[in-house]
């Protein structure tokens, strides 16, 4: 005789790795891997998100780059599986929801159970008599159950309520499963993009004027809508006195926009928290900065590069960093790298810093570079990062490197004839971010339904009540029972059935 048990057939496997697939542990457990899952996403910086923060991070983790590369760390919410763990959570709660909503459903239809014979043994119980007849106290009894479900028996009545509790955890567990559809639906149809703008510039709402953009799966370049805007003024106010010295209160954008071609333009406000609708796509302002004017001559005398440039903000003292990269230059290819200072002020022992984050006594320093910026080999590079493995620094007369302190209307001359730096004045940029998430909606109300339904599930106390009569011949009285039980942790059944008891005549003594 074999011990051996029978192995299972290909359609009890199936069956098998369903149930435990749909199983409401398994969804938990789904849900804090998500959850999990998420975390990288908030530490590692994102290329859909911060290129330039992205670039920083990569130049300063050489080894870990290529590792985090492959684990798809940096677009985590786009990466392989992170996907698969949100498709088998829904499909966890698909399978684990809609079982439960059709058991409740047949519970709906099913009338209150039967009288029991002993209702003593019940956790909270009534006997008394009364002088009414057994069709009087059961008329009554309707009358004080009325917010019940009543089924009538022989000679009694079985009444239950609360059936809206279980309705209530359906209702959020449902909620969780119309929240993760509606962000996948904005994230297979939607797209974010982020873009710098300078005062004084303008936008068109076209993949390439974007500086990031990171569409869905599903997204066509053609769903953009054709919109336009210039940044007329960009105004902030800085805290200057007090513990909060130096903090922003408070910085806006007036934006021209013209919704269509053709469309008179329409001046609109862009606060922090107040963002802007422009039909379906919404325009965020997630920070601003400032942009140095910069005039540089080449070694012949012409102009190789003039405007703005923006430089990054590495803190709230507005202390920042940037990137000039002229690849017309002549005879060789320039490039400079260095740090704005929106108040300079200088120590021996702290060196350059900033003593407030407004523009009062701007200035800067460079360091400057010649040689081959890596433009023209076709490789991708960010606009915030100087490659400087084919260039070299250029040096003074005494071998040190040439450093460029310049304030506004400065010209500093190169080493070696390369031509000329010039601190024209001073910008403002702010950093924008523009999205359309057609499936917020859908979350929203999901969120709603799962709100109302935790309600629900807390405060909705599901009772079953029963009342039995019979009459007693000796005394020509009507003996009556009432019988209560209670499902939730917390009850005021007690307070129940003797309201229901007094309804029917029970007298105090």
């Amino acid at each position: 005789m074999s011990n051996t048990t029978p192995a299972l057939s290909a359609a009890e496997l199936l069956r098998w790795a369903w149930r435990q697939l749909t199983s409401m542990r398994t969804a938990l457990m789904l849900l804090l891997l998500l959850a999990i899952a998420a975390v990288p996403g908030s530490v590692v910086p994102q290329e859909a998100i911060n290129a330039s923060a992205l670039a920083n991070w990569q130049d300063a983790h050489p080894k870990l780059t290529p590792i985090y590369d492959k684990l798809g760390l940096f677009h985590v919410y786009s990466s392989v599986w992170f996907g698969a763990v949100y498709v088998l959570l829904m499909i966890s709660l698909v399978g684990c929801i809609l079982p439960r909503c059709a058991v409740y459903w047949r519970a709906l239809k099913l009338p209150p159970p039967a009288t029991p014979k002993h209702l003593s043994r019940l956790p909270e119980h009534a006997k008394f008599s009364v002088d009414a007849s057994t069709d009087e106290v059961l008329a009554r009894a309707k009358v004080a159950l009325k917010s019940y479900r009543i089924a009538e028996f022989d000679n009694s009545l079985g009444a239950q309520r609360g059936h809206l509790r279980e309705a209530g955890n359906l209702a959020f567990h449902l909620s969780i499963l119309i929240v993760l559809g509606g962000f996948a639906f904005g994230s297979l149809f939607g797209f974010k993009g982020g873009v710098v703008v300078v005062t004084g510039d303008g936008f068109s709402n076209a993949i390439t004027q974007y500086d990031d953009f990171a569409p869905g799966p599903m997204f066509k370049p053609t769903d953009l809508e054709p919109f336009n805007f210039k940044l007329q003024k960009f105004n902030v106010e800085f805290i200057t006195n007090g513990r909060s010295f130096g903090a922003a209160r408070n910085f806006w954008a007036d934006l021209a926009i013209v919704d269509k071609p053709g469309a008179t333009p329409r001046v609109e406000r862009l606060a922090v928290n107040h963002p802007l609708s422009v039909g379906s796509t919404d325009i965020f302002l997630i920070g601003h900065g400032y942009a140095p004017h910069i005039t540089v001559r080449d070694g012949n005398g012409d102009i190789a590069y003039s405007g703005p440039s923006v430089f990054l903000p590495e803190g709230t003292d507005f202390r920042s960093f940037g990137v000039v990269k002229v690849p017309d230059a002549k005879p060789t290819q320039l490039g400079f790298e260095g740090e704005f200072y929106p108040t300079y002020a200088f120590t021996p022992e702290r060196g350059a810093f900033t003593v407030f984050p407004d523009a009062l006594d701007p200035a800067m320093s460079l360091l400057s570079y010649q040689g081959d910026l890596g433009l023209d080999d076709g490789r991708p590079q960010s606009v915030y990062v100087l490659d400087k493995s084919a260039m070299k620094p250029i040096l003074k007369a005494d071998g040190k490197p040439a450093r460029l302190d310049l304030h506004p209307n400065d010209t500093v001359k190169l080493p070696d004839g390369l031509g000329t730096v010039t601190f024209d004045g001073l910008s403002r940029f702010v950093k924008l971010q523009i999205s359309r998430t057609p499936g917020n909606w859908v979350a929203l109300l999901g969120t709603i339904i799962g709100l109302i339904g935790l309600m629900g599930s807390l405060f909705v106390r599901p009772r079953r009540v029963w009342v039995r009569v019979q009459p007693d011949a000796e005394t020509g009285h009507t003996l009556v029972e009432v019988g209560g039980l209670d499902r939730s942790s917390v009850s005021d059944l007690a307070t129940e059935v003797d309201r229901i008891a007094d309804a029917l005549g029970r007298e105090h003594t």
